[in-house]
């Protein structure tokens, strides 16, 4: 364990209270997998923890705060149960001393797992059995778990996608019987947990299971093939789901990364407008080898308007005109003429065709 997260313990534990990483740092770490995000559990009460640790922000509504020292995001939280819901948000919560009754409210078995300062693993329910099996199998009840939060059903596909797990039967049964509750989620909420399935390149598992729990259905997510690429926004061009908040970015990205698919093929235009990166991504999708795009790209005449040997001012001069749309579309002209290799990125040749086309225009 980094001395970090052992002196936070420690802390906790040297003014007489109980303190222990919970959650998918331990899960991974059985799994030999780094992770940098650390929950830890304690007893001692918010109050208890802004005067260990000198905090001065609010805490985040369930008794908890959040540290970030070097590479790790750090959360603690006091021990509580829920005792009303609303919404998937627990609005009534009560803060108890015992760290089983903490277990019992969490999700999953795989996410119950306990580690103290001496890197001493506690299993109070049977996590590591089923970790050792590879499943995902809900604490307690399954049926009621999923009604307080259905946020928990992507989460269960989640893990068993990038975990490659299954989800055990009854776990599943009931993920079918409630996945209309998903419908209830915010597009946010239902973004990130499908990046996070896009992401892994097991990828294929959760779309598999998002259909098979009809879950895909009732948060309008479409699809058919899905080929697998390094950028997440490739991934979310071959998707279709209208609830989801893109910024405006990751729209335009998406819109022509879809464009080029459905073409079908990559050319100096497509490079030109669209640039190499979003036409590699494109590739991966189109099975075409990246050594083929980045040749058309590196024998490209011009690979930006700055590129262009004329600019406006120029062409205002040479026709002696006013400055007016039709500049635009001159330019526009000389680009797609440049590029179908009809007309050499020279001024002087340029200049010479302008005068030819567009003078009397």
């Amino acid at each position: 364990m980094d001395k970090i997260i052992k002196n936070i313990l420690k802390q906790i534990e040297n003014e007489g209270y109980e303190a222990y990483i919970v959650g998918g740092f331990v899960r991974d770490k059985l799994l030999k997998i780094n992770t940098y995000d650390v929950d830890i559990c304690t007893n001692a009460l918010p109050v208890n923890l802004r005067n260990i640790f000198k905090i001065t922000q609010k805490n985040n509504g369930y008794g908890g705060f959040n540290i970030k020292i070097k590479k790790y995001n750090i959360d603690i939280t006091t021990y509580r149960k829920e005792i009303r819901y609303d919404n998937r948000k627990p609005v009534e919560v009560e803060y108890i001393s015992s760290l089983f009754e903490d277990i019992k409210r969490r999700d999953f078995t795989i996410n119950s797992l306990c580690m103290d300062k001496n890197d001493n693993i506690i299993d109070l329910i049977g996590a590591t059995e089923d970790i050792n099996k590879r499943i995902v199998r809900v604490i307690g009840d399954a049926n009621e778990k999923f009604s307080q939060d259905p946020l928990r059903m992507l989460r269960a596909i989640r893990f068993a996608t990038i975990l490659n797990f299954n989800i055990e039967q009854n776990t599943y049964k009931s993920l079918c019987l409630n996945s209309k509750l998903t419908s209830s989620l915010s597009g946010a909420r239902i973004k990130e947990e499908l990046s996070k399935i896009l992401s892994s390149k097991n990828y294929q598992v959760g779309l598999d299971l998002l259909k098979e729990t009809n879950v895909s259905n009732n948060i309008n997510l479409k699809f058919d093939k899905v080929k697998y690429t390094d950028d997440l926004m490739g991934m979310w061009a071959q998707i279709i789901c209208d609830k989801l908040p893109f910024s405006k970015t990751e729209l335009d990205n998406i819109s022509r990364i879809s464009q080029i698919i459905k073409k079908g093929s990559i050319d100096e235009f497509d490079l030109f407008n669209n640039g190499l990166y979003l036409c590699l991504v494109a590739g991966q999708i189109l099975e075409i080898p990246r050594q083929d795009i980045t040749k058309i790209f590196n024998k490209m005449p011009i690979k930006s308007m700055k590129s262009i040997e004329i600019n406006g001012e120029e062409i205002i001069k040479l026709l002696k005109i006013k400055p007016c749309k039709r500049i635009s579309e001159i330019i526009n002209d000389v680009k797609n003429r440049i590029l179908a290799k009809e007309l050499k990125n020279n001024k002087t040749e340029i200049k010479k065709y302008i005068l030819e086309k567009w003078q009397n225009g």
